[in-house]
């Protein structure tokens, strides 16, 4: 795997694929800074060499060129996290990208107007890839969140760079974690998966099931899994076309061995709301008109002790509602545990936009010892799926 250490950056121009696509409020503001933070790492290091950096990026998804998308409104930001003062161009291809990139002098950073102006950037068209490639020496992708995409700048431009490519810092240690997950784990290893939908976790779990001692399911999930093992779930949440699914993911964990862990016990409210009257009441008898929004506290008993003798932990879905806050003990809850956990030498890892946003939510960020910064990416990773991203670096 060829990471920043396999090069000498100095008067060289790294083209890095960073993930800028960071949540801006109504006077352009950045509101959240973790992307850029997460990039800063890779580009101190070309620059310390005595390298220059072009950025490239997305932010949101623009029909065309639209002014509210532009790059230029996390330009100051940008400066000032990586201290030092970033120039622009309103273009990431043609004549002004092309002029602002060969002038570039050591030390220097050059941000790129939004590659998705450009319909050809999630089309992966080769000749836009080519264009892009032009401007830099060395290819650095350290945009996990977009790995999992064959677009231009991800992707395409990699086959423009036949040994100057590379994986940026970020990049390689998502890819570092996962692994120490799917290939090089300490057992015993425990996955908990949470969330609403057992259909956007079906290959996820079929994939994990060979490489996972217990599994902790949690969240809207489990009434499907109760439903189909013939207990009563009131109004709770659940696929009803998914039965006979969680059935087949009962019967195969059982035969590989695998531990299941579902809740014993729920918070049940009388309406999907944080003022609702509530009830601790067994999984399986919820009673009509009644839904569960949380993990009860003897299913939290049940899980410590699983979270607290792995060795291994992979964290993806909070266990409850956990916006509101009636309902976001069991999530909490489970965070503690895991962080205990790591604190006392196990591994985890956290991803998928929920529990990402629950760890930074309750301050449990620095506790585990990932956070993931790809939630699509870490699920089809999860899955077995080869990213086009990963792929193009390593061909």
């Amino acid at each position: 795997m060829k990471t920043l250490s396999d090069f000498d950056f100095k008067n060289k121009k790294a083209i890095i694929r960073v993930d800028f696509n960071v949540p801006l409020d109504e006077n352009f503001k950045v509101t959240d800074t973790t992307r850029i933070e997460a990039a800063k790492p890779t580009i101190d290091a070309i620059l310390a060499q005595g390298g220059s950096v072009i950025l490239m990026s997305h932010l949101g998804r623009p029909k065309g060129v639209e002014e509210k998308y532009s790059l230029k409104h996390i330009l100051s930001t940008t400066s000032e996290i990586l201290g030092v003062p970033v120039q622009f161009v309103s273009n990431c291809i043609g004549e002004e990208a092309s002029s602002a990139a060969s002038n570039l002098k050591s030390g220097e950073v050059l941000l790129l107007e939004n590659l998705r102006f450009h319909a050809e950037e999630e089309a992966g068209d080769v000749a836009f890839a080519k264009e892009l490639a032009s401007l830099g020496d060395i290819y650095v992708n350290d945009a996990f969140g977009t790995a999992h995409r064959a677009h231009a700048s991800t992707t395409i431009i990699a086959q423009f760079f036949s040994k100057e490519k590379c994986f940026g810092l970020l990049l390689s240690k998502e890819i570092e974690s996962l692994n120490k997950v799917l290939k090089n784990s300490q057992k015993p290893v425990t996955a908990v998966l949470g969330g609403s939908k057992v259909s956007s976790k079906i290959t996820v779990i079929e994939n994990i099931l060979d490489k996972v001692d217990h599994m902790i399911i949690g969240g809207g999930m489990t009434f499907t899994f109760v439903k189909a093992l013939g207990g009563k779930i009131g109004n709770s949440i659940c696929e009803d076309d998914k039965q006979e699914l969680a059935l087949e993911i009962l019967r195969l964990a059982k035969e590989k061995g695998v531990e299941i862990h579902i809740p014993v016990d729920v918070v049940a409210a009388n309406a999907f709301s944080n003022d609702a009257e509530t009830q601790i009441v067994a999984v399986d008898k919820i009673p009509d008109g009644w839904q569960g929004l949380d993990a009860g506290p003897k299913s939290l008993e049940n899980f410590k002790k699983v979270i607290m003798d792995s060795k291994t932990i992979l964290w993806n879905g909070p266990l409850g509602v956990f916006e509101m806050e009636n309902f976001a003990n069991g999530t909490i809850t489970l965070g503690n545990f895991i962080a205990d956990s790591t604190a006392n030498g196990a591994f985890s890892l956290v991803g998928g936009g929920d529990s990402v946003a629950a760890v930074k939510q309750f301050g449990l960020e620095d506790k585990v010892s990932y956070v993931s910064t790809g939630g699509g990416a870490m699920l089809e990773m999860l899955e077995g799926k080869v990213l086009p991203g990963i792929a193009a670096i390593l061909d």
